[in-house]
């Protein structure tokens, strides 16, 4: 099992923030890189939660959104080809006096195969850093969205 923590400051508000880590139309590979579009499913989506499929490159996960809290969003991995257990996301986002957001992110990965526990050992080694590539440019992708709509 592999667990990574990542951070990055937004001039995001946590608001806009969830609003694009939640935005489940077409371009949602556009902020995040390994949610392709023709695996992206909304099974159910309500005002604070959302059963999701997504993946991209034959690894896909569903994932149970809850950002019934503001400060913390959770997503739990309820089925995958390769995640599986303790498997998912926690976002924490705390506001600064300065007007821009701290955006921490823990992701757990557990592997349910042998692909799946390959993999989350190049995640918590050599792929930390593509991880955090990704991170940081989904958070610049919000960034900018939320500039665009204000």
């Amino acid at each position: 099992m592999s667990v990574i923590h990542l951070h990055a400051a937004t001039t995001s508000t946590p608001e806009q923030f969830i609003a694009g880590l939640t935005d489940f139309g077409p371009g949602r590979s556009k902020v995040f890189k390994n949610s392709a579009d023709s695996y992206l499913m909304v099974h159910n989506k309500g005002p604070h939660q959302a059963d999701v499929t997504e993946g991209s490159g034959g690894i896909w996960e569903r994932l149970q959104y809850d950002w019934s809290d503001p400060s913390h969003v959770k997503l739990t991995t309820t089925d995958s080809n390769v995640f599986g257990g303790a498997s998912g996301y926690t976002y924490t986002l705390t506001p600064q006096p300065d007007g821009t957001t701290d955006v921490d992110v823990t992701i757990v990965r557990e592997g349910k195969n042998l692909k799946g526990r390959v993999l989350s050992g190049l995640i918590g080694t050599v792929a930390k850093g593509r991880l955090g590539k990704w991170f940081f440019n989904s958070v610049k992708a919000i960034e900018a969205r939320s500039a665009a709509d204000a």
